[in-house]
């Protein structure tokens, strides 16, 4: 079950989030995808919770949040990313390990081109990276979400679980069936909130795979250690992209988890909990 939501007043917005564990515990922050909630960690969080770690799920303003941020909030990845920042720094994390997906893989590699000062480590798991963002054929869904009546249009359907649990939608991005209700709550916003809409349309706007590309050359910057851990699955983010990604950094380990797609925190979360806790307890920053 997800944690009860708290909120956080930044000067972008209002930013929901799920936090579980002790509060003195080592903070874990996670970065969800496109069309995504926080909800996508529950099972993670809940584990590394118990474990005694301290972690915090954000609904992040990609299109599936439920309070829309101001108007005038900068939400290009490389904003969204000051947004994440910004969180950890309101909060006064610190040595945080901050874990990305998907798209949020991509707004965690800007963190570490922005602000990774509060980062200790990184885990990214199936995402965006180099020249892959967003990869085919979600490009032609981020090209149609930069038009909101468009992609409202596009996405009534996912009012209906069968369609949102096709391989029109969700269906390709996980091995295990989905919970209706979880991504009944990944669509409504979107398609009942016009500042959601206007949110998912600044972000898919600033989406430039050239300067996800630039950023890859300067990765090894970051002096703290990565662990990617990857879905095996994946027709999306295969594992070539989660080596060539692992060569950008200066100290890198890539897991492969088998039976496990994109949503790889959905389909093996105690897997994905106990990587998390093995690598933030053996590597400390």
């Amino acid at each position: 079950m997800p944690a009860p939501l708290s909120e956080i007043t930044l000067p972008q917005g209002t930013i929901r989030y799920r936090e579980q564990g002790p509060a003195d515990g080592p903070p874990v922050v996670f970065v969800h995808g496109f069309l995504g909630d926080g909800t996508l960690w529950s099972g993670v969080a809940g584990d590394l919770a118990a474990r005694g770690y301290r972690t915090l799920a954000p609904d992040w303003p990609l299109g599936a949040h439920t309070i829309a941020l101001s108007p005038d909030a900068d939400l290009t990845p490389r904003g969204v990313a000051r947004l994440v920042a910004g969180f950890i720094a309101a909060l006064e994390l610190d040595d945080v390990t901050l874990v990305g997906n998907d798209s949020g893989g991509a707004v965690t590699q800007f963190v570490l081109d922005t602000d990774p000062s509060r980062v200790g480590r990184v885990v990214l798991t199936n995402c965006d990276g180099i020249d892959v963002f967003p990869p085919k054929p979600f490009h032609l869904i981020l090209k149609a979400a930069r038009h909101p009546a468009l992609f409202r249009a596009l996405m009534e359907g996912t009012r209906i679980t069968a369609i949102r649990h096709s391989p029109l939608a969700f269906g390709l991005l996980a091995k295990q069936p989905f919970d209706p209700a979880q991504t009944r709550g990944w669509v409504m916003p979107y398609l009942t909130d016009a500042g959601v809409r206007r949110d998912a349309a600044a972000f898919c706007r600033g989406v430039d795979p050239r300067e996800l590309a630039g950023i890859a050359t300067r990765l090894r910057r970051f002096d703290g250690p990565v662990l990617l851990c990857w879905g095996r699955d994946d027709r999306f983010f295969n594992v070539e992209l989660a080596r060539r990604l692992q060569a950008c950094f200066a100290d890198a380990r890539l897991v492969e988890v088998p039976d496990a797609s994109t949503f790889v925190a959905l389909d093996q979360p105690a897997r994905v909990a106990a990587e998390v806790a093995e690598f933030a307890a053996r590597v400390p920053a």
